[in-house]
Order: C-alpha cells, then structure tokens, then sequence
C-alpha cells in the first residue's frame, strides 16, 4: 500500500473514531466528559455519577444515582470460586524493594487483574447475552468488581483475609475500606473518589483503543476490557506513577532540598526520563494534575507528614523549570496514593478501578454504531514481485 501522506508513528494526531464520550483540548489544557469539564466534576461529582454520565450522556436525577449505587453494591461482592481462583495465583515478588506490599513489582498486581477480570466473564449472568441492555449490565458488574478484585488482591498480598462490601459505603470508600479493613474518613474517602473522576476515561488512550477495536469484533464485554488491561499493563502507558513514588523513596523521605536537586539535576543531566512528566496530548498542565497536587497536599497535612508532598513540589519545579515539562496525571497521583496507605504495586490496577467506566463506555458507544476497525498498513517491504526460487537452488 502506499500513499502520498505517510502515516505519523503511533498514529500521532490520527482521528480513528468519532466519539461523543470525551473532549480534549491538549493546548489549552481541556478534559472534558460529553461537555462537563473535568474541574467542575472533580469538584462537584461523585464516581458513580461520573459513570452514570459515561454510560447515558447525561448526569442522573437524584432517583437514578440511588438505583445505580443500588447496583454497584449488589455487584460488589466476589463470588467464593473468584475468591478462591484469586488464592492459587502466585505470590506477588517482593524482588524491587524490602519486601513489604508497597516495594512489589509492578507486573505482579496487573497479571492478577488481567486474569482474573477473564475469570469474572466465565461466572457473569449475562456471559453470553451481546444485546445493549445486558452489555449495559456486563459494564456496571465490571466497574463493581474490577475495584473489589484489586482491593482483594492487595488485601491478600499483604497477608489479610478478603473483606466484604459494606453496602453502605460508596465505592471510593468501598474500595480503601477493602483494602486497608478501615472504614476510612471523609477526606480519604474524598480524594480517592477524586482520583477515580480524574482516571475515569482519557478518550482513544492506548487502552481504551484496544477495548474499541477488540469491541468492534462484537467480542463480549469483558473480552473487550481484558485486552484494554493488557494495553495498560504496558510501562509506555500505565505504571508511571509507580515509578514516581519509586523515585521519591530513591530519593528518601528525609531528603532535604539539596539532596533533592542534586538527585533530579543529576538525572537531568544523564538524560534520564523523570516520571510523571510530559504527555502525548497536552502542551500545558494535565488539568488533572491540579486537583491531585491539591489533594496530595491536604492528605499530608491530614497525616502530619508533607515530606512527599514537599519532594513532588520541588522536582516539578526543578523539571518544569529546565526541561519545560509539566507534570501529568501520573505525578500527584503517586504521593496520594502512597499517602493512602495503598501499596504501590496496585497504583496502576487502580488506574483500571477508574478507566473501566470509560472503557466500558467506549464499548457501549461502539456496539451502537459498529463497524470493524480494520486500517491499512503502508507497505515499506521488498518490492513486488519478488522471484520465487525453490528450496534446492537458494
């Protein structure tokens, strides 16, 4: 195949789909779900509402949100044979770090959720119905789960017995209480329900593409979500902010400024990628960034501990200021995980907790309106025809 307008590496800036589900403006900054920007939900929405807005177009009366929080809580628990195929997976590598659940390597917890969001298709009602209203079922059983099975798991990991869903709880606070056997407390609870607005879709991100063309097969729902969790297992898309927490324990929490700049300067000069910085769309701030950066500090002061906070702030003003990079989604996120008391081999099944409303999104919109994604390739191999010569005379 060839053409006069060779196609860009990565599909730079290549329009794939049209979509109604996110707006984004990488120069000024923009994220926006069907036109609600990304501050006011951060401000003043809840995740269930967010998903309802990915799922329907609209944010829900006051009567639907109660009906799908009705539904996420009767979703929420596991089933004992996922519990009990959750107990035979190996045991997470502490090889990167001490040992303890925050040092695991960042394999361990996306190869569980990987294989255990198939296992859930094999135990779904609806595993063999495509039609939209059990497909609609199929994504919110999903978006329960997916945040019970990495909760679970790194309850597990750290040697607890699982947890069941408080009813009563929404998921943000589902999801840490699950976790951790705490009920946390409002500003907890809080900011990690402001992680799951931030996270929940990105519009044709490598993940959420790769659920779209895999939907577009009219495989089933979780076959879909289970190849967007393969696409984020990769460090070119998600683990970023795994990687900077590991650089500030690198780094040591008692670090003092100096130590700080001399770490990151000398990074800088040795061409090392500083995580949690730079992004394929946006030439300003990730408008998620700010709310993050905001919460990484509240949470520190709530702890009676900035120091993280305080090394995050440094280094992004050290990179921003000699590289001309801003900090993305990734940054603050470590710092307030960490901070959380979440272990840092599940930072990025977290980013799944969030992104499988948008990914199930993506797919619903896709089902609607399908047709196989199926591009071309521009042909860079030998010229045609080649000379066939049997096997005696090469």
């Amino acid at each position: 195949m060839s053409t006069d307008a060779k196609p860009k590496a990565g599909l730079e800036d290549v329009v794939a789909a049209t979509s109604a589900i996110c707006y984004l403006d990488g120069d000024r900054g923009v994220l926006a779900y069907y036109g609600y920007d990304i501050h006011d939900l951060a401000q003043g929405a809840t995740f269930e509402e967010v998903c309802y807005l990915l799922w329907h177009g609209r944010l829900p009366n006051r009567a639907e949100l109660g009906d799908l929080q009705s539904q996420l809580a009767a979703a929420r628990p596991l089933g004992e044979p996922v519990l009990r195929f959750m107990k035979q997976l190996p045991a997470a590598d502490p090889s990167t770090g001490s040992g303890s659940p925050r040092a695991m390597s960042r394999g361990d917890g996306m190869d569980a959720l990987r294989t255990l969001t198939s296992v859930l298709g094999h135990f779904d009602p609806d595993a063999s119905d495509n039609s939209p209203a059990a497909n609609y079922r199929k994504a919110v059983r999903l978006t329960a789960q997916i945040s019970s099975l990495v909760a679970t798991y790194g309850r597990l990991q750290a040697g607890g017995g699982p947890i069941q869903p408080d009813p009563a709880l929404g998921h943000a606070a589902n999801f840490l209480y699950m976790l951790t056997g705490t009920r946390p407390n409002a500003l907890s609870t809080r900011a990690f329900d402001i992680a799951l607005v931030l996270h929940a879709d990105h519009e044709l991100n490598a993940s959420t593409f790769a659920a779209r063309v895999a939907a577009a097969t009219l495989t089933d729902l979780h076959s879909a979500t289970v190849g967007a969790i393969g696409a984020l297992k990769g460090p070119l898309h998600g683990g970023a902010n795994a990687d900077v927490m590991r650089l500030l324990i690198e780094i040591g929490e008692d670090a003092s400024p100096e130590r700080v700049d001399e770490a990151i300067r000398g990074k800088l000069a040795r061409k090392v990628k500083i995580p949690g910085f730079g992004h394929r769309v946006y030439r300003t701030e990730d408008p998620r960034a700010t709310h993050l950066r905001r919460m990484s500090e509240e949470l520190g002061k709530r702890a009676g501990n900035t120091r993280w906070f305080e090394m995050s702030r440094r280094i992004e003003q050290l990179v921003t200021g000699e590289k001309k990079l801003y900090p993305n989604v990734d940054f603050y996120s470590a710092s307030t995980y960490y901070t959380l008391g979440i272990p840092i081999d599940l930072f990025t099944p977290i980013f799944a907790v969030s992104r499988v409303s948008g990914w199930t999104a993506h797919c619903l919109e896709q089902y609607a309106n399908n047709r196989l994604i199926r591009p071309r390739t521009d042909y860079i191999g030998p010229a045609y025809p080649q000379r066939f010569v049997a096997v005696e005379q090469r």
